[in-house]
Order: structure tokens, then sequence, then C-alpha cells
């Protein structure tokens, strides 16, 4: 069985990507139909790895703007929506602000095109965004257009992925085929012993010299003094370092800045920001990491090539849903309609 995948707000293609190298060994496959984002560069990346050859089916447009019912059948639907309000960073804007509504866009492709399946994943803030209501409002409209759902709080780490993301993922399986196919949260006992540390995912094997978006970022002499005092796992206001080389930041706490990895352990969230020490920290040498690491850390392989300007890729790499986390969970949803069992846990938020 061969099911086609439509997308909306694709991004780079983690999804996409994840779900191309879905395997549950029985010949069943996920293949790209269609897909849409509204940034050119992005939709450069999803073309160039993604469908190379069918470079027309990815649409770079504004979701608002865009002719939701002239696209192909699907069978199943993924859609990302933008999390910038529901995010636990900066303010709780949630249904009053721009990006709030844009969920609504998959909510209406699942009406059009009524798939087999849906993922749609988000932050884990959108739970508390607007006192809980947005969350219970988006969940509430999925069903409303027929969908079965299964919405539980992902830790990638816990799956083996060498970061310490947090997702919530929603499954929906269409009302007629749920009687018959229950999705099931994939279990994380067998990740257990996966060597998931930052240190491992960046360096075993070692990055080739002619690696795609590998450029070192330049640090300026008292950046590179400064990180010679943070010790791994240590931030610009946790470290001990001196009086000349302080960030004076009235009121600034935020443990990103300037914190190195901790070469041991799983790396903090890989984001979009670069500016003002935000950028992830090497554990040893004094320097930001390369784009190219960053997607090691999204479990990217090696020969994925990101388009456009290094910092266009910093941030497509930093709002990527880990490749690998995907490739589970698309598993999961390719062997519950196989009839194939699997060990799971129970789903929570």
């Amino acid at each position: 069985m061969k099911y086609r995948l439509g997308e909306l707000f694709c991004g780079p293609g983690g999804l996409a990507y994840g779900a191309k190298i879905a395997d549950i060994g029985n010949g069943d496959k996920i293949i790209h139909a269609w897909a849409n984002d509204f940034d050119r560069d992005t939709c450069d990346t999803y073309t160039h790895n993604i469908c190379p050859d069918n470079p027309e089916s990815v649409y770079c447009e504004d979701v608002r703007k865009f002719n939701l019912t002239k696209l192909t059948p699907i069978d199943g639907l993924a859609f990302g929506f933008p999390c910038n309000d529901f995010s636990v960073v900066g303010k709780h804007k949630g249904f009053e602000g721009t990006y709030g509504p844009l969920y609504t866009y998959g909510v209406r492709a699942l009406k059009i095109y009524q798939p087999k399946w849906f993922l749609a994943e988000n932050v884990g803030g959108i739970k508390s965004a607007n006192q809980g209501k947005a969350f219970k409002k988006i969940l509430s409209d999925m069903k409303d257009v027929g969908y079965t759902i299964v919405p539980n709080f992902y830790k990638f780490e816990e799956y083996g992925i060498p970061q310490a993301r947090h997702r919530i993922i929603v499954i929906g399986i269409r009302n007629d085929l749920a009687l018959k196919y229950h999705y099931k949260v994939p279990s994380t006992e067998m990740y257990k012993n996966v060597d998931n540390s930052a240190k491992n995912a960046i360096n075993n094997p070692p990055i080739p010299a002619n690696a795609f978006n590998n450029e070192r970022t330049h640090q300026t002499k008292n950046v590179v003094e400064r990180l010679k005092y943070i010790k791994p796992g240590q931030n610009a206001f946790n470290a001990d370092i001196p009086e000349n080389l302080k960030l004076h930041v009235k009121g600034a706490k935020i443990s990103q800045i300037y914190r190195r990895l901790d070469p041991n352990k799983p790396s903090y969230t890989v984001t979009g920001s670069g500016g003002g020490g935000t950028h992830m920290y090497h554990w040893s040498e004094p320097r930001a990491l390369t784009n190219r690491e960053k997607a090691r850390l999204q479990t990217f392989p090696d020969n994925f090539e990101f388009m456009g300007s290094k910092e266009s890729v910093r941030k497509q790499v930093g709002m990527a849903v880990p490749v690998r986390g995907a490739q589970i969970i698309f598993e999961a949803i390719l062997k519950t309609f196989a009839g194939i069992d699997y060990p799971s846990q129970e789903a929570h938020l």
C-alpha cells in the first residue's frame, strides 16, 4: 500500500523525510503528493530533497491566500502549523496572534480531502495558550471534521534523538476507519540504551570535510575569550566569568545565552536563533555549532542539502521536526494500518 502524503506548513522537510524513509518491512510506503509553505528557501530545500523530479507539487504561497481545493487526493495529511503564538517563549497571543488561527487551514484540508489519517505538530506551550482554551478548541475542531484523535506530548530524547525537543503531536484516524485501526503511542523502552549524546551525534561518524551547510560562524575575540570560561552545560550567567567578559544585561536570565553543550547528554532544543549569544556552542571548541552539526542533532542525514543563505539555513534547521522522530511515528501509523502490533505506551499530555 502506498499512502499519498500532503503537507501544509511543510518546512524544510523533517516530517517529509521521516515519512519517506519510514519502512515496516511489508512494502507499505508513504509517498509525497504535495506540499505548501510560504518561504522560498524553505520550499527550495523541500523540493531539492523530497521531490526533485516533481517541483510543481510544492506550492510556495501564503496559506491564507492559497487555493486548497486545487490539490490532488491524499491518504495522509501532515501539518506542523506555525507555533509562534503558542510557544512558551515570548508573548502568549494564541488565537489573537497572526499565526494562531493557521491550524484552521489544516482542519479545512481535512474536511476537503478526508484523508485516512493525519499528523499535526506543535510546541508543548500550546496546552496553556489562552488558559488552555486554544488547545481544547483545536482538538475539538479536529474531531468535528470526522477524526478520532490521539494527542501526545513527545519528548524526542526518550526516542534516542540526540536533542531535548518536546512537542505535542496529534495523530488522527478518520472515524469510519478508527473502528478497526487504533493508533498507539510508540514505546520509549527500546531506546533506553541508545547513545543519544550530543558528542556522539556530532562526532560519529566525523562530518565529511565537504559536507553541505558546514560553514563556521565567525566568533569575535571577546566571544572566544568568554567561552573559555564557560564549562560544558553552563551558560553566560552561571559560569565563573571575569568581570570584563560578563554580560551586563538587566533582567536577563535566559539560560541559552552562550550555553555550551554537555557532550554526554542530548543537546538542548535546536532553534533558529543566532544573534546575541543564542547560537548553540560546542562543548570544547570556543565556537558556535555549524548548521550541519545542528542538522545532525535534528537527525538529518549529511546528504540532505539546505538551500539559501547561512542565516536562512539556520532558521530552517531550527523549525524542523527531527527526521528520526518523524520516522518512528510514521512507522507506527503504517503498522497501525497494516495490522502489525508494536510496543506502545499510554498517551499523555
